[in-house]
């Protein structure tokens, strides 16, 4: 009788931790969404950061 109670428990915790790491994705989507639909109506740096353009690579400085 107690290892059915307990793997209820167990059964709605893992029901509950499974809706609450949904819920963090979903948060996490709707964000990442959001912060590509501003940076996509500016011409800022976040739009430019990604070009094509190769860096400068800079010499290191002697002592």
């Amino acid at each position: 009788m107690i290892e059915i109670e307990y793997h209820k428990m167990r059964s709605a915790q893992l029901i509950l931790e499974a809706e609450q790491q949904r819920l963090a994705r979903e948060v996490a989507r709707a964000r990442r969404a959001a912060r590509q639909a501003e940076s996509a109506g500016h011409g800022g740096a976040a739009a430019e950061s990604h070009t094509d353009r190769p860096r400068r690579h800079r010499i290191p400085r002697t002592a």
